[in-house]
Formats: structure tokens, sequence, C-alpha cells
């Protein structure tokens, strides 16, 4: 199978996340497999689909130093990116990916495994959608459905400016910030970090590119974006930039803060299940869910999925048993992923809302 490679080079802060977003809209049935890689020339500040974003970003510090906050549609966490991140984007129809979000993530971060390996950075999986050098993170990844496409995100880390991402998170404290900095650099590493020099870009994909073709079992062929394509991205680009996107998760809060009544009462929680933090706003009215927001930096496909879903707890008794069997009711009859996420642990995060209101 043909798998197109687009390569992209430096690109504007917002062109590197529209890439994706574009080119997936183009997708249909019929398609070859497309690998796009980019890397932003100027930083940015990049939140997940199902963040709030006044919750995890300090949105007062990026605004005074001019650092763009762009929502993406794929799950996960904020986080800052500069040049010095190559993306990857394995963008593919529906029918020709693996099934399931949970085989998703071993396929497709076996090649970036490989690469690391051979450029001598000792690098594995870890489940669910990790990567890391001696207990160290060197990358995470994400899954979406855009469009008629399954889409795939990586990145190569060549370098990660540990102390500006910590600048730009929210925290309860400057105390919390410095241990939030310090966490970072004891966690995380970097291709500079664990190699005595950075591989020239032109090496880096030449190797990717060869283990793709072995892993995924494709042809590697450089091409050029289409004018339809380039005209996608461009319409990305707009959609990305537009205020009512970016602030989505925030304009659901407050809609459902203006439901309260005397009987009403508005609480959140937060759960971190082993496929991401669960925060929940719940609406609770004699002892059932009258409403019911869910955020956070998991992943769900599809990307409606997890707003579907907690329509559909609506009316169910705020007990563990009744949570559970509704919530597994529900991700089965909406068909519903949720890598790392039970049940169990929609069930704890709901329950943990009850628990705040007393």
């Amino acid at each position: 199978m043909r798998l197109r490679v687009l390569d992209f080079g430096l690109v504007p802060a917002l062109t590197s996340q529209a890439v994706y977003h574009g080119l997936a809209e183009t997708i249909t049935a019929d398609s070859d497999p497309i690998l796009s890689l980019v890397s932003p020339q100027d930083p940015y500040v990049c939140v997940g689909m199902h963040q709030e974003i006044a919750r995890e970003v300090d949105t007062e510090y990026c605004h005074a130093k001019g650092l763009p906050i762009i929502r993406r549609h794929v799950g996960g966490g904020a986080v800052y990116l500069d040049r010095g991140q190559l993306f990857t984007h394995f963008i593919y129809p529906r029918r020709k990916a693996p099934e399931f979000a949970q085989n998703l993530y071993p396929r497709f971060i076996e090649p970036v495994v490989r690469t690391y390996q051979e450029l001598g950075v000792n690098a594995v999986y870890r489940p669910i959608n990790d990567i890391q050098v001696d207990g160290r993170k060197i990358g995470g990844t994400g899954a979406a459905s855009i469009g008629e496409a399954t889409v795939m995100v990586g990145s190569f880390m060549l370098d990660f400016d540990t102390e500006e991402m910590a600048r730009c998170l929210r925290v309860p404290s400057e105390k919390f910030r410095d241990k939030l900095r310090q966490t970072l650099n004891d966690y995380m590493t970097t291709m500079t970090r664990e190699l005595p020099a950075l591989p020239e870009r032109s090496e880096l994909i030449a190797t990717f590119l060869r283990h793709c073709a072995e892993v995924l079992d494709v042809t590697p062929e450089f091409d050029s974006p289409t004018a339809a394509e380039q005209a996608a991205i461009a319409a990305a680009e707009t959609r990305l930039a537009d205020p009512d996107w970016t602030g989505v998760q925030g304009r659901k809060l407050v809609e459902l803060g203006v439901k309260i009544s005397a009987a009403t009462h508005l609480t959140e929680s937060a759960h971190k299940a082993p496929g991401g933090l669960i925060r929940v706003h719940l609406l609770g009215r004699e002892g059932a869910i009258a409403d019911l927001m869910i955020s956070g930096d998991f992943t769900c496909l599809p990307p409606d999925g997890i707003d579907r879903l907690a329509a559909q707890l609506r009316g169910t008794a705020l007990n563990r048993d009744a949570l559970e069997a509704a919530a597994a009711t529900a991700i089965d009859r909406l068909g519903i992923e949720l890598p790392g996420v039970e049940p169990a642990d929609l069930a704890t995060a709901i329950l943990a809302a009850t628990e705040t209101s007393d």
C-alpha cells in the first residue's frame, strides 16, 4: 500500500495543527493513507479537545508572551510546542486503519520506537500511548476520528523547553510551579539529552520512513499536497482560530451553570484514570444526574462521543452500581472508544463530585 509522505517543513503555529485537520477532511474510503511531517516555526500552547482551558492554562501569561492557544481535535493534555519537535501525523481512511483505538497506538508507535533505537535512544513503548527512555517520557501520541479519516498524531522530541511548559500551565502557587518544573525535568527527556549530537532532519526522516515501511507494510513516497488539500488546510486554519471553537468547553460550563436552582447543585471533581484525567461538572437533583459535563485529557473516539455519553447519563441514580451499568450500556450503544477509561473510572469521577457538595 502506498503511503503519501507530505513534508511541510517549518510552518506557522496555526498551520502546524491545521495540516492534519485539513488533510483528514479530504480523505475518502479509497484514498491512499498519508503521513504528514511538520514543525512549528513559532511557539504556542496546544490544548486537548476535551480540556477546559481556564483549568489547565495560565492564559494571562500566554497572552502577555504572545503565545497562541490552539485547541486541537485530538485528546490529551495541554502542551507547550515549538520547533524542537517534529510532528508526525498518520492519516488513514478508516477502513485501512486498525479497528479499535487500543490497536492504533502500538502499531503506529512502533516505527517511532524503532527509529529512536536505531539512532541510539533506548526508547520503548509504554501503554497506553507513551514512549519512554529508561523511565522518562520522550513522547506521547493521540488518536482521533476526523471526517472519514482515522488520525494518529505523535512527534520526535528533538528538544523541549520544560521551563516554558511549567510557566504556561495553570498551577495553584509559584511553589507548586517550581515543583512542576523540577518534575518535568526529572520525568521527561529528549534527543538532545540522550544523544551526543542530533541527527540531521533528513536522516531522521529517512530512518523513520524505512521503519514505517517495515512495520506498516507500506511504500512511502514523497508527494506534494493537492490544490484541494491546500484549500482544506486553509479552511482548517480558519476553524481552529475561531474563538467559539477555542472556548467551546468554557461555554458548556456556562450553559451548565445557568441551570442551577434551589434544588440543584453544581459540583465538580477530578479522577486520574490510566487513560488520562477525567474532570466532572455535575448538576445533581434528588439523588440523580440532572446534567453532566465531562472534560479532561483522555482520548475519545468519535470526538463528540463524550458529550453524547454525558447526555445519556442524565437521570441515572448517583450510586456506583447504577453509574457503572449506565456508562457501560451507553458506551456500547453509542460505539464510543475511551482507551484507558472504564465505566468504573467514570463512576468514580461522578461520585467524587457528589462528595464535594457535602
